[in-house]
């Protein structure tokens, strides 16, 4: 197994593991996350617009 699949499985792990420990900050993350990426989608979508 390389270093690459090893980091990345004990990156799952502890996801998974963060997940089942702290279930309500985990959900505030994922809430923020999203709040954020459609944030920047809005900007993008603004920023082409005033292209034309």
């Amino acid at each position: 197994m390389n270093l690459k699949k090893v980091i990345t499985w004990l990156v799952v792990a502890f996801a998974i593991w963060y997940v089942i420990q702290n279930p309500e900050d985990s959900a505030d993350m994922v809430r923020t996350a999203g709040t954020a990426l459609g944030d920047a989608a809005t900007s993008l979508s603004e920023f082409v617009g005033s292209l034309a």
